[in-house]
């Protein structure tokens, strides 16, 4: 197992909660560049490294137990004043086709227990992503 840097746990993150259901959306993973574009997290974080993140965040996922490989590699990484970030680019995503499937929702419940993040904040940024992402 690899050990990942903050912007690549981030980034992991994110591609979990687009593939947990198998079904990547163009709009799902267009969120997650604009994410890495205007989030303060990534200041510092080199786009182009992106799409390496994402194929490597793939290969994890790809091995048996991946999803549970992946999300010890992303809390190993995160310090813990970021893991309420990474929860909430999570939901960012799930929220961003403006329907959470129950392999999306199933995941987002294991982060937050896995992460560690009160259940309070969880309830609050999952509102929060998902008063965002709604339209009219």
């Amino acid at each position: 197992m690899s050990s990942l840097n903050p912007h690549a746990a981030l980034i992991y993150t994110m591609v979990i909660a687009s593939a947990i259901d198998a079904e990547m959306t163009d709009v799902e993973l267009l969120r997650i560049g604009q994410l890495v574009d205007r989030m303060p997290a990534f200041a510092d974080y080199e786009p182009d490294d992106l799409t390496t993140d994402a194929e490597a965040c793939a290969e994890v996922l790809a091995s048996d137990g991946g999803v549970d490989a992946a999300i010890s590699q992303i809390k190993e990484a995160l310090p813990a004043r970021l893991r309420e970030t990474a929860y909430a680019f999570a939901c960012e995503i799930v929220a961003a086709d403006g329907h959470a499937s129950q392999e999306e929702l199933q995941l987002l419940e294991v982060l937050s227990y896995d992460l560690e993040i009160d259940p309070l904040a969880a309830a609050a940024i999952q509102r929060g992503a998902r008063a965002r992402h709604t339209s009219l």
